[in-house]
């Protein structure tokens, strides 16, 4: 990996667990019970918060954009969730559980100059990112940026969050591997423990037939690990993933860019040193 793909990458790094605060934050199942979502599990609100940039779609085009999920798990959800609260609705307590959150999280942090300068350059980066064929991102990008640094905060890191996972589709499309066939390769060359992997709503049958035209092509080994042509191409499709990452990022010089990691690494800590995020996540961060 060169080295400029190599701060692609950590810049990923440390915007996702900021962005993934949504999804586990007590303050967004607050939100997300006062709606009326059911919060006994995440998935509910989960599927409301990430979807509703894209309006009250269905589950076709909900399981076509997220990919990994199961369109039978996306059924159980979609569209059912916009019949509990419309997407505007949605969006706005969105806004609201992230605030809080982060209020929580950062403390004194989020009206801190450190932040407001953090802030100030990935608002360039967004604004310089092409959304053309990336649904999830360009659905976040054209909603109105808010007035609140740690809010813009989030805001940033969920679009180009987005950015990045559109590119990632379409390098996974790219390799021949579909949603299912994505993961079980992916768990393969050890990105998380399968049980991670089983939270996407695939059957054991789907899984065992993706597997074994994983081994008729000769990307897997009857023995469930990947084979040297296995993990050629699933370093390919993170290749392409990063590069089709990097583009908005040169619009920040060298010097900005290390700036940026200074700034970010703080927060970095904060959300992670919360224990609100799983150790282990599909996105085999840290793995691979």
């Amino acid at each position: 990996m060169s080295e400029e793909l190599g701060r692609v990458r950590q810049l990923w790094h440390l915007l996702e667990p900021l962005h993934a605060v949504l999804y586990y934050a007590p303050e967004s199942s607050e939100e997300a019970a006062a709606l009326g979502f059911r919060t006994d599990e995440r998935w509910p609100s989960y599927f409301a918060w990430r979807a509703a940039p894209l309006g009250e779609v269905g589950a076709g085009r909900v399981a076509e954009t997220f990919y990994s999920f199961s369109p039978a798990m996306v059924r159980e959800y979609v569209p059912a969730v916009w019949s509990v609260a419309s997407a505007d609705a949605v969006l706005a307590a969105r806004t609201r559980a992230v605030g809080r959150a982060y209020r929580a999280l950062l403390g004194e942090r989020s009206d801190g100059p450190e932040l407001a300068e953090a802030t100030a350059l990935l608002r360039r980066v967004v604004e310089a990112a092409d959304t053309v064929d990336r649904p999830l991102a360009a659905a976040n990008a054209a909603l109105p940026w808010p007035d609140e640094p740690h809010l813009v905060l989030w805001h940033a890191a969920t679009v180009l969050r987005e950015h990045r996972g559109d590119g990632h589709l379409a390098a996974l499309v790219g390799a021949g591997l579909d949603p299912v066939e994505s993961l079980v390769s992916f768990a393969a060359i050890g990105a998380a423990q399968p049980e991670v992997f089983a939270s996407r709503g695939w059957s054991g049958e789907e899984w065992r037939a993706a597997r074994q035209r994983l081994v008729k092509r000769g990307l897997l080994t009857e023995g469930r690990t990947a084979t040297e042509a296995g993990r050629a191409l699933r370093a390919e499709v993170e290749r392409r993933t990063d590069e089709a990452a990097a583009a908005p990022w040169q619009v920040l010089g060298g010097e900005e860019r290390e700036r940026l990691v200074e700034l970010l690494g703080p927060l970095w800590v904060a959300a992670i040193g919360s224990g609100l995020l799983p150790s282990e996540t599909t996105l085999g961060i840290g793995k691979v």
